[in-house]
């Protein structure tokens, strides 16, 4: 029996219509799908029903579509049954809950097996706030490195902050970090106490939301500006 397809789908990263910022092809994809493997059932459904691709008052039902949860509550020994659908011929799509799956999101997981099953994954064209930021910054695009989340605690926050500062410094590679909502603004102050004075640092926070706020300062700059409110926002940061 010849494998389905695993469609990784990108959804919007803030509250704006889906279809201001995914392409038409996307939606030609999911209307096709009936399995999903998706970081929060309640989450995807209700961006399946924005998408037009089910709805509960007229043609595909919600309620028709199987889902699974892939997230860090997932124990690797599930993988493998949430990948026998599509292994057996059911293609699937897979759900973050927004930006891109896989990237800063889960998804890797399922993927990997996908490859080791011989499965064929597709990733979808969206939003990934990680490189929309790298977009609009004005850093070196041509070398960076995605970082993920900084250590929560002292000394080892300021140790990283400063060993990725000296990266970017001395190989000239943009460092990117992503905070929660209700840290950006500790980080945001940690940056700016731990970092030296030239170096450049760039806060995107809400990206595609109408509130987007991306601006890119020497740290010194950084110290004499009010700070942009990140309590509540998702945030991307930027050493250069």
């Amino acid at each position: 029996m010849t494998p389905g397809t695993l469609y990784l789908l990108p959804c919007p990263i803030g509250d704006g219509a889906p279809v201001d910022v995914l392409p038409a092809a996307n939606f030609e994809v999911m209307r096709g799908l009936d399995y999903f493997i998706v970081e929060n059932v309640r989450s995807a459904r209700r961006f399946l029903s924005r998408a037009g691709v089910a709805s509960q008052n007229g043609g595909r039902s919600i309620d028709s579509l199987t889902f699974v949860e892939l997230n860090e509550h997932t124990r690797p020994e599930e993988i493998g049954a949430m990948l026998a659908p599509v292994v057996a011929g059911r293609s699937a799509g897979v759900i973050s809950e927004a930006g891109v799956p896989a990237v800063a999101d889960p998804g890797a997981d399922i993927v990997a097996a996908a490859h080791r099953a011989g499965v064929r994954v597709v990733p979808l064209v969206g939003p990934s706030s990680v490189l929309m930021a790298l977009m609009a910054s004005g850093a070196n695009g041509q070398s960076f490195a995605f970082n993920g989340y900084l250590p929560v605690r002292e000394p080892d926050r300021g140790r990283a902050i400063r060993r990725f500062e000296q990266r970017a410094r001395a190989e000239r590679q943009s460092q990117i970090f992503i905070e929660t909502p209700y840290r950006g603004g500790r980080l945001f102050a940690d940056l700016l106490s731990a970092c030296a004075p030239e170096t450049r640092l760039t806060v995107a926070a809400d990206i595609t939301a109408p509130g987007e706020f991306i601006r890119t300062l020497p740290v010194a700059e950084w110290r004499k500006t009010p700070a942009p409110p990140l309590d509540k926002r998702p945030a991307i940061f930027i050493l250069n």
